[in-house]
C-alpha cells in the first residue's frame, strides 16, 4: 500500500528524493566540469587543472565542493562601506613607473629649462631697461 502523506501542502514521496539528490548532484557535477575547464591555469590553487577534473569525476560530490571550497580562487571583494564615509580608504595615487635614472634626468632637465627661463627674463630686463 503506497504510503499517504498527511499535513499541510505538497509533500514529495520517498521514491522521489533519490531522483532529486541525483539531478543535484548531476548539474553541481556538470557546473564543476565547466568552471574547471574554462579557468586559467593561473587562478587554480593547490593542484593542476588536469587533477582536479579527475578528482571530481571520480568523487563527485566530495570533488565538487572541494572544488568550489579549496581549488578555485575567487576575485577580492571590494570592501565599500557607504554607510561610514569616512572609514573609506582613501584613494590610492598613481604608481611612477620611470627608473631613478630617468627621475634624475627629468630633474635636471627641468631644473636646466628653469635656467633658461630665468636668463631669457634677464635677457629681456636688460634689453628694456637697456634701449
Amino acid at each position: 500500500m503506497p504510503r499517504v502523506w498527511r499535513g499541510c501542502g505538497p509533500r514529495l514521496y520517498d521514491a522521489d528524493m533519490p531522483f532529486l539528490i541525483a539531478a543535484v548532484n548531476l548539474a553541481l557535477l556538470i557546473a564543476t566540469l565547466v568552471d574547471i575547464i574554462r579557468r586559467d591555469d593561473a587562478s587554480i590553487r593547490f593542484m593542476p587543472k588536469m587533477v582536479w577534473l579527475i578528482v571530481v569525476i571520480l568523487l563527485p560530490f566530495i570533488g565538487s565542493l572541494l572544488w568550489w571550497i579549496l581549488g578555485r580562487e575567487y576575485a577580492p571583494r571590494p570592501v565599500r562601506s557607504t554607510r561610514y564615509p569616512e572609514r573609506m580608504a582613501p584613494p590610492r595615487r598613481p604608481v611612477d613607473t620611470r627608473t631613478t635614472e630617468q627621475q634624475l634626468a627629468d630633474l635636471e632637465r627641468e631644473e636646466h629649462e628653469a635656467r633658461l627661463r630665468e636668463e631669457i627674463a634677464r635677457r629681456k630686463r636688460q634689453r628694456e631697461g637697456g634701449e
